[in-house]
């Protein structure tokens, strides 16, 4: 296995469009547990969370934020479809993937000697 290097504009504008679309998924409709309390009794550590929900649904329970944006984020909410969603980001992957691979390889340094003569 081998790893890409992602370093031109093309890529960046790639990442970009996949961490954004990745934003939306995670946020909309990936539960997450939060950790609630924390209790140490020597080497034993108890923790206990609350029930997972997703960050979308922590901040339209929550008290502090306004009306207007809950309203916005819930009209998106009403938007999405996550099975293209998942397919959309899947596609830009693979397109960042070709990107990458279609660069010329880099210039290969040369072996390091390792052994010394003393």
């Amino acid at each position: 296995m081998s790893y890409l290097r992602y370093d031109t504009p093309s890529e960046l504008a790639k990442l970009n469009e996949i961490w954004e679309l990745d934003r939306i998924f995670t946020n909309c409709l990936l539960p997450q547990k939060k950790l609630v309390f924390k209790q140490q009794h020597g080497a034993k550590v108890t923790k206990k969370y609350d029930t997972a929900v997703t960050p979308y649904q922590r901040a339209i329970a929550d008290e502090m934020v306004r009306k207007r944006p809950i309203i916005q984020m819930n009209a998106q909410f009403k938007q999405l479809k996550p099975a293209a969603l998942s397919r959309k980001i899947l596609a830009l992957t693979g397109e960042l993937e070709t990107l990458s691979l279609a660069k010329k390889p880099g210039v290969s340094k040369p072996a390091v000697n390792h052994s010394f003569n003393h």
